[in-house]
């Protein structure tokens, strides 16, 4: 009959899976619903969709990542959303199978959490935790857009996941095998298992960088969190081998990196490593429209767009060059302004301050209104529960949990706040939320089962 510890641990595990395709298979119903019912044949807004859509096209037919319209080299966004489109850029109208390609990749997020979930925390804050993705606002909403959010996101997920194996490489208990309710134990340091781990999270982070430039910095925080600082209660790694093990790490990723920066160092007037974004994000941060009024944090494209010397009609890494220096004067100029323009970017990113113009900003891209107003309410709601839900975890995992949140509260300081720069601690919040509820649950079911015991 076998061994019916094993048995009961397969039958749990088998619940699982079929639970979690069944809340992925409705958040793919949702996500395919609001496409083909509302955004299949709506044209781009003229927004940063516009550069990912040209360039997938534009890939298709040997162009390679030019201004728009123009046959001039650029490195305005990351390159890897328009890679990963452009497969489905061939046709004439690519628009509706490009959306359809962020919503695949909208799908695989709710997936993935639910595994990140479980692996974290047991099956009841996996199968919580995709249910939080597959109805979250603040995830759905990019889905459908031809925008990077949703692909950023799905790589963040990716990111801690296998980061969570390689701060866990973990060899499970028997009574815990095919996937306990616990976290998982002893950590294995060496082996070739690991060190695949290792050489995916770099190339994982890597990617990540290629979507949104900021993610660059999980590179250092989840490499330390990850590879170098011990988990306290494992068996220790010599120190040579976790510094070999994080030199793999650094290694994969810079090999994913090396076309695109290769490529900037010689197609730019001047050296150009991953973007030309900077000079713009930096100019219509830190001017008037930026540092007063009812943008007062945020981003102001008019700073930067109706700046004197603005022209297409120069080389993209000259124009961020005197964009970046600009706004750097700027800066020097208003230095005492700079704590409340910080505290009033960290209050946007939060959803505490700017609410109608972020709102705005978010149908300029094509965020439906009411949904960008649920999207904050779900934020009010779910991110009080994500802290108290990080503090249930040990040291190990909320160190790798808070790599994606130091990524965003650095780049909101330095540039602004609002929900497209949020977007990749989402993963973060849906977790946290999920562990603080699992242990709700847990503990009703406990309070109930006591009486009857007795």
């Amino acid at each position: 009959a076998g061994d019916p510890v094993t048995t009961t641990a397969d039958a749990e595990d088998s619940g699982f899976r079929r639970r979690l395709a069944g809340i992925t298979a409705l958040a793919a119903l949702w996500r395919l619903a609001i496409l083909i019912v509302d955004k299949w044949d709506q044209p781009l807004i003229f927004n940063d969709s516009w550069y990912y859509s040209w360039w997938a096209r534009g890939l298709t037919h040997g162009r390679y990542f030019q201004e728009l319209f123009l046959d001039r080299p650029t490195a305005e966004h990351g390159p890897l959303t328009s890679v990963l489109l452009a497969p489905l850029s061939w046709m004439d109208n690519a628009t509706p199978w490009q959306r359809l390609g962020t919503v695949a990749t909208g799908v695989a997020t709710v997936w993935l959490l639910g595994i990140l979930g479980r692996r974290i925390a047991g099956r009841r804050a996996g199968l919580i935790a995709a249910a939080i993705a597959a109805i979250s606002p603040n995830l759905w909403m990019n889905d459908g857009l031809v925008m990077s959010e949703s692909i950023s996101i799905l790589l963040v997920t990716a990111v801690l996941l296998v980061g969570w194996r390689v701060i866990g490489a973990r060899r499970q208990a028997p009574s815990e095998r095919g996937g306990g309710d616990g976290p998982p134990g002893e950590v294995v340091w060496t082996g070739a298992r690991a060190a695949r781990l290792v050489v995916l999270l770099g190339v994982l982070c890597g990617l990540a960088t290629l979507a949104r430039t900021e993610l660059g910095l999980l590179f250092p925080l989840i490499g330390l969190g990850t590879v170098v600082i011990r988990p306290m209660g494992t068996p220790a790694a010599g120190a040579l081998v976790r510094w070999k093990s994080l030199l793999a790490f650094a290694a994969a990723g810079a090999v994913v990196l090396l076309p695109w920066v290769g490529a900037n160092l010689v197609r730019f007037e001047q050296p150009v490593l991953l973007s030309t974004n900077d000079g713009s994000t930096l100019l219509g941060s830190y001017c008037d429209g930026s540092f007063s009024g009812r943008n007062l944090g945020g981003w102001t494209m008019e700073c930067v767009l109706d700046h004197p010397r603005y022209t297409l009609d120069e080389d993209a890494s000259l124009r961020s060059g005197w964009q970046r220096r600009e706004a750097l004067a700027y800066l020097g100029d208003h230095l005492g302004s700079l704590p409340k323009v910080v505290a009033a970017r960290l209050a946007r990113t939060a959803d505490l301050y700017g609410l109608e113009a972020m709102v705005q900003s978010d149908v300029g891209d094509e965020r439906y209104r009411w949904a960008s107003w649920a999207g904050i309410v779900s934020w009010w709601v779910l991110a009080p529960l994500a802290v108290f839900g990080l503090r249930r975890l040990d040291r190990a995992a909320l160190r790798l949990l808070l790599a994606p949140v130091a990524v965003v509260v650095v780049s909101t300081v330095v540039f602004y706040g609002g929900h497209r720069i949020r977007s990749t601690l989402e993963p973060v919040v849906v977790i946290g939320a999920a562990v603080f509820l699992a242990g709700l649950a847990e503990r009703r079911s406990a309070a109930r089962s006591e009486p009857a015991q007795g």
